[in-house]
């Protein structure tokens, strides 16, 4: 009777001291598994202090309520077309055109132009004012950017492809992830986190994603829209979250979820898409205005109306 209660004693002892190496080691471990000399893609003590304070409403564009980008700035890698709009001209400019790392595009016998850090409007009316010093009567020019390369957002971590991916102008955290072969085995779902580029000495932008109510429940709270520069990052699942599975829900994310009516299955849903000034698109900071003050400004002859937006 002894000899099998010192034998039980020892066995609890032997399970409790690999417990206590599993917690104090397995919950940093490498996907699951434990080790002593853990490695992976974990979200730092500062990462994890910035995410915390993030607001319940984050005033950000998200799925169905998406917002224009601001007029694109043309950097070095990107391409452009420069032609002039009657194709008759007997004005001849080189094939598409890569913007080189000075930032300039060569426009053969008119010279040499700086176009980085401009928009495309800005750069036809630099073309215009270079031909016009050769070919008074030139027709008017239009500029066309055929591939931009400088827009671009990242995803990184425990994701099947992570790299930069370009920014098209719709795309959700959910196409992010997606673009990147989606979570890897090692991918720990609580742990993913939206961050968003600030300067050296400014505050920091970091926005948890809760990955299973965006994927399960259609809950867009935090399926925000990307914006150039955008770095989406998932953390390594550790062997805690392997032997407890993380269930709480993301502080954005919290709360009773309710079902809709039957006859709302019926129905799909529909992005309103909206304007906002390039310092709100930076900040994500401001809720934007209507979209049609975008349309206003491409078609001024068409427009009737202007819409204005409000704190």
């Amino acid at each position: 009777m002894f000899c099998n209660h010192s034998r039980a004693f020892s066995y609890i002892a032997q399970v409790w001291c690999i417990v206590c190496f599993g917690l104090a080691g397995g919950c940093s471990s490498s996907g699951g598994t434990f080790t002593l000399f853990p490695t992976g893609d974990y979200l730092t003590k500062d990462a994890k202090f910035v995410r915390s304070a993030v607001p319940r409403g984050v005033p950000a564009p998200r799925e169905l309520q998406k917002m224009v980008l601001p007029s694109y700035m043309v950097q070095p890698g990107d391409q452009l077309l420069v032609e002039p709009i009657n194709l008759d001209s007997p004005l001849r400019f080189p094939a598409d055109q890569t913007v080189l790392p000075d930032g300039t595009i060569d426009l053969g016998r008119f010279g040499r132009l700086i176009v980085a850090g401009k928009t495309i409007e800005e750069i036809e009316a630099d073309v215009a004012a270079a031909i016009q010093g050769f070919e008074p009567n030139a027709d008017a020019i239009n500029v066309r950017l055929v591939n931009p390369q400088s827009a671009v957002y990242y995803v990184l971590g425990e994701v099947n492809s992570p790299g930069s991916f370009p920014v098209i102008g719709r795309e959700t955290v959910l196409d992010g992830i997606l673009a990147a072969g989606g979570l890897s085995d090692r991918a720990s779902p609580c742990n993913i986190i939206l961050s968003r580029p600030t300067p050296p000495d400014g505050c920091r932008i970091v926005i948890p994603i809760c990955y299973r109510q965006i994927t399960q429940l259609g809950d867009t709270t935090t399926n925000f829209q990307i914006m150039p520069g955008d770095r989406i990052y998932v953390a390594t699942r550790t062997l805690c979250e392997s032997l407890l599975p993380c269930r709480r829900s993301c502080q954005l994310c919290g709360g009773l979820q309710c079902p809709c009516p039957r006859s709302s299955a019926m129905s799909p849903a529909m992005t309103a898409y909206n304007q906002a000034s390039p310092a709100d698109a930076m900040e994500a900071a401001e809720p934007p205005v209507s979209y049609e003050a975008a349309s206003d400004r491409l078609m001024p002859e068409t427009s009737s109306h202007a819409a204005t937006g409000s704190r």
